[in-house]
């Protein structure tokens, strides 16, 4: 806790104030943790604007202060006409798990684990660290990382019963004309159904769908179908 109010407070007394002067320094603390629950989240300007009662223009100018001074990272969607129904609008990610757990009040290991957050930040640590691979090998992860957001609602198996959700890839890696999916689950049993939408890599021409994967916390390499392998953390 102390290392990260120390972070905050230099952050907004000197990076910041040479971006924007941030009048109010109080609101730019709000709108940082406001940002930090929305973790993993495909970004939505109006309701952060609606939270902190900014404009939805000065919503826009500070995530680009968090982006430009390394805070957040912003994943793009994957492009492709063929995918017409897909949502084209960025998701964000914090890119320190500490900072974003000191933000939102999670401060203990256990009540993260058995939080709301559990699942937003157990995401967004695999996509940083899928980050740090490519960053590690002197690459532009921007030309490889993507993801997808369908506004086809697709029928999936949960608590017992269904329920219709948006069809969505975490994350998609492309190399080489080939895409492969990636699916984020906090759960130690992977199934075959966590990943119901990679069969939408398909449709897109001049491509091909590579080996579909599930990063969770599993304890072993498990294959569930031909084209769709569960990995532990560790492979990251």
């Amino acid at each position: 806790m102390d290392f990260y109010q120390s972070y905050v407070k230099t952050y907004i007394e000197r990076d910041v104030n040479e971006l924007i002067k941030a009048k109010n320094h109080l609101t730019f603390v709000r709108f940082m943790t406001s940002v930090a629950a929305r973790t993993g989240q495909i970004i939505n300007y109006a309701a952060i604007s609606s939270e902190l009662s900014v404009s939805e223009v000065t919503v826009k100018e500070w995530i680009s202060i968090l982006e430009k001074s390394g805070v957040i990272y912003i994943l793009k969607p994957y492009a492709a006409s063929v995918l017409n129904r897909s949502i084209k609008t960025p998701k964000l990610y914090f890119r320190d798990t500490g900072l974003c757990s000191y933000l939102t009040r999670w401060l203990t290991p256990e009540t993260l684990k058995n939080g709301a957050m559990a699942g937003a930040m157990f995401e967004t640590f695999v996509v940083n660290e899928i980050l740090k691979s490519y960053a590690n090998e002197g690459l532009d992860y921007d030309f490889y990382v993507s993801f997808y957001n369908g506004k086809d609602k697709k029928k999936v198996k949960k608590n017992g019963g269904a329920e219709n959700v948006d069809g969505e890839i975490d994350l998609i890696i492309q190399e080489n004309g080939i895409l492969y999916p990636v699916e984020i689950k906090m759960s130690a049993s992977p199934k075959a159904d966590m990943a119901p939408e990679f069969n939408v890599l398909d449709k897109i021409p001049d491509t091909k769908r590579g080996l579909g994967t599930i990063i969770c916390r599993t304890d072993r390499k498990l294959f569930l179908r031909e084209n769709l392998v569960a990995l532990p953390i560790d492979y990251i």
